[in-house]
This record gives structure tokens, sequence and C-alpha cells, in this order.
């Protein structure tokens, strides 16, 4: 794997585990967005409170202490430091939306690649939305039946453990082979 290919896919990586879901929306939060930018997370919200028009409830909304407090208590190992004000999140309309605002190349290029990977993460719930429905509805229907038998309970792990590891398989591209004519020297 070429190296310019492995710095993408940290990237990707780096910006997935800072994409949460918070009212049923997949967002990321204003320190996150700033610390990609090189800005301080004030100037990004300065920027934002001058063309604050541009960010309607569903592109941006400010946490709530509760939420705050739920996804402090999810990412027991990252340090939240002191915050004064309860972060912003951005959805990924409010994300692309920044672009405008914070009008430098940096920004533009973060965006561009924030955007690809909330564009990947719906192309993937969008493929895998019906075998996802049918494992959460076997899930829900194993949990009452769990406290039958040790055994049961454990066959049906394994299953669901192999129908996980397909669908990852199937998430990848298979190899195909060339068409055409071959040509003999």
């Amino acid at each position: 794997m070429a190296k310019k290919e492995l710095q993408a896919l940290v990237a990707e990586q780096k910006i997935l585990n800072r994409i949460y879901v918070v009212r049923g929306e997949k967002i990321m939060l204003d320190r996150y967005l700033a610390e990609m930018y090189g800005v301080a997370t004030r100037v990004l919200n300065q920027s934002i409170k001058r063309n604050l028009n541009r960010f309607p409830k569903d592109f941006m909304f400010q946490l709530s202490e509760k939420e705050f407090k739920n996804l402090i208590s999810q990412n027991v190992t990252s340090s939240w430091g002191g915050t004064r004000k309860l972060p912003y999140a951005f959805t990924e309309q409010g994300v692309a939306m920044l672009s405008g605002v914070l009008n430098s190349d940096t920004a533009i290029e973060v965006n561009i690649r924030i955007i690809r990977v909330f564009t990947k993460l719906r192309e993937y719930a969008l493929t895998h939305k019906e075998i996802l429905m049918q494992l959460a509805k076997l899930e829900k229907e194993v949990s009452g039946i769990r406290r039958t038998t040790e055994r049961n309970s454990k066959d049906i792990e394994n299953i669901f453990t192999v129908l996980k590891e397909l669908i990852e398989k199937n998430s990848k591209p298979a190899i195909r082979n060339r068409i055409g004519f071959k040509h003999y020297d």
C-alpha cells in the first residue's frame, strides 16, 4: 500500500472516530472540527456566529448538558478538558456549510474528506440496512431465548458472528477476471 493511500486511510479513520450519533443525527463536535481545520475552537465558533443564518437547526445545534455528559461517559478514554460552554454539534450539511465560512485551503481539503466519510457511512447503511434489520430482530428474539440454555445461546452467538463476517466480506468488491483478447508475444 502506498504511503499516500495509508495516510488517507488514517485520516478517514480519524474522522470516523469523531462522528457521533446525537438526536438521531450523525454529528461532529466543534472542538474536533476546529482541530482538523487547524484553528482554535473559539475562532471556529466566532466565524459561525458571524454567519449564523447559514446554520439552521438541522445543520448545527448546541448539545444539552445531558447529551454532553452522555458523550463524555461514552468516551472515558478521551480527555475533554475543562469546557465552559456546551459544544456545538454539526450535521453533514453543517460541515459542508463550514467550507463557505472558513475559506482556507486546509478547510476545503478537510471538508472534502469529511463529506466523503459521511457519504461512505450513508452508502454502507443503505446497502446493509435490510441485513442489519434482520440481525436486530434476531438479536431481540435471542435475548428472550437466552435464558433457556447455555448451549443454544452460544450457537446463536456463533451464527451472529458468522453473519457479521459475511456482511464484512460482501462489502469488499470482488476481484473480477478481465474480458477481452489475450496478446501472445
